[in-house]
């Protein structure tokens, strides 16, 4: 697959993505702490199945800058927004846990730069959870500790499958975090709030299709949240058997092809 590397710039900084294929757009957005190589058994099965795939890093994250002002779901999704006028066509989204929260804002902000959406492990609302927790999570994600909780944390979202080559990317994560600035970045970005995705739900007409773990240990009731958000936005909710919260991932054999059966309904072809 011959992926082309670039740089765009956006306010305070600039946004690395990876553009490989022709065809239908097609813009994959990774979750907090995570790289757009979470994308790496999904894109080139979308490039072969005739796709244009763009894969992008968060802001703070992998080949993006650090130094921005502020971080989160509406921050990145102005990024995604930015990306989509700088590539100049309508796109499906896919997008993961944040990204997925990301860009359920950009369909209902530019509804012309979404033709579908495809959501990962997807934020619509805020986890329910204690203050006493939330104050125990802010302590423990603090920039002098925030890698060493990140490293703990992270082998539990990927309750069920592993994927095989899950050791060489977890240390490329981690040396990404690693360099000056990133794991400030990544700090403030766990401060976000996903009130303004679940005020903005109402406005989103975009065909969606919801793909939620089994074993997503980020909610109390995977099935359930599946159902609640597929409800909310119109769209459809598919449960992926022995996937924590990086189905894309861990069961690609199962998320390519109900990701392309979703394309066909929503992506127009000649």
């Amino acid at each position: 697959m011959n992926t082309n590397q670039n740089t765009l710039s956006v306010p305070n900084g600039t946004i690395a993505y990876d553009d490989s294929g022709e065809g239908p757009l097609i813009v994959c957005v990774p979750g907090m702490g995570d790289l757009r190589a979470s994308y790496r058994h999904l894109a080139p099965a979308l490039v072969v199945a005739g796709y244009r795939v763009v894969t992008t890093d968060l802001r703070g994250h992998g080949d993006s800058s650090t130094g921005f002002p502020s971080y989160g779901d509406e921050e990145t999704a102005g990024d995604v927004e930015a990306l989509l006028d700088h590539l100049g066509s309508p796109a499906v989204i896919v997008g993961n846990s944040m990204g997925a929260s990301a860009a359920m804002l950009t369909a209902a902000r530019r509804p012309e730069l979404v033709t579908g959406l495809v959501l990962l492990g997807p934020f619509g609302r805020n986890p329910k959870v204690s203050r006493a927790l939330t104050l125990i999570m802010r302590a423990a994600t603090a920039v002098p500790w925030v890698t060493v909780t990140w490293k703990a944390y992270l082998p539990s979202l990927y309750a069920g499958r592993k994927p095989a080559d899950q050791a060489e990317y977890t240390a490329s994560l981690f040396a990404a975090l690693r360099r000056p600035g990133y794991a400030a970045a990544f700090s403030r970005t766990t401060r976000l709030s996903h009130d303004a995705v679940e005020r903005a739900l109402p406005a989103v007409h975009t065909p969606s299709l919801v793909l939620m773990g089994g074993l997503d240990p980020d909610f109390p009731d995977p099935r359930a949240e599946a159902d609640w958000l597929a409800n909310a936005l119109g769209g459809t909710a598919v449960m992926v058997p022995d996937a924590g919260h990086y189905p894309q991932s861990q069961r690609p054999d199962l998320v390519v092809p109900a990701i392309e059966s979703f394309l066909t309904t929503v992506v127009p072809r000649g």
